[in-house]
């Protein structure tokens, strides 16, 4: 069984390191507020911008908290199940931070995949997806493929029996376990 498994919103919780820069330059926005996953256009924050601000917290990689608590475990416990993958899309300058903090975090995977795109990842050969987008999400389901949606303030409009939301990390090692798809 292959497994990808996201790190933003997933694995790490960039977005926490994001509304701390963003609240020092302007208006405070709350990680609840954020109940879209393109929210930056409600705030007036060009995507580009809110792109290059995201690159930017991961050169402060040390800066980001997990997810999750016991993370490490959750992820060990899924490479018992199957081959893990990191699947991203990302700036292809951050991957060394990011392995960096996967790294320091100790978190175990076989491949590193970096797509440009979210919507690529669909694409890629895997049984079982595990991200935070909900454009990703539907994209999968759509194409008869297996996800796990990490609940996230963003996602949380996404109401569709193919989709599996998770809480927490462990939620999708006990959905594999018992073949609950």
């Amino acid at each position: 069984m292959k497994i990808a498994l996201d790190v933003d919103g997933v694995l790490a919780d960039v977005i926490k390191s994001w509304l701390h820069y963003n609240n020092n330059r302007r208006k405070t926005i709350t990680k609840n507020e954020i109940t879209e996953w393109d929210f930056w256009k409600k705030f007036a924050i060009k995507p580009d911008q809110f792109d290059n601000e995201l690159s930017l917290c991961w050169r402060s990689w040390e800066q980001i908290p997990p997810t999750e608590n016991k993370l490490s475990s959750a992820v060990c416990e899924l490479t018992n199940l199957g081959t893990v993958d990191i699947v991203t899309a990302r700036e292809h300058s951050t991957n060394t931070y990011v392995k960096s903090w996967l790294k320091t975090q100790n978190i175990t995977y076989h491949k590193y995949i970096s797509v440009e795109d979210g919507k690529k990842k669909a694409e890629l050969n895997y049984d079982i997806y595990i991200d935070d987008s909900p454009i990703n999400a539907e994209q999968i389901a759509n194409i008869g493929k297996n996800i796990l949606l990490y609940s996230q303030p963003w996602n949380l409009a996404i109401h569709d029996s193919r989709i599996k939301r998770i809480e927490k990390l462990m939620d999708a090692v006990k959905i594999i376990k018992e073949q609950k798809f």
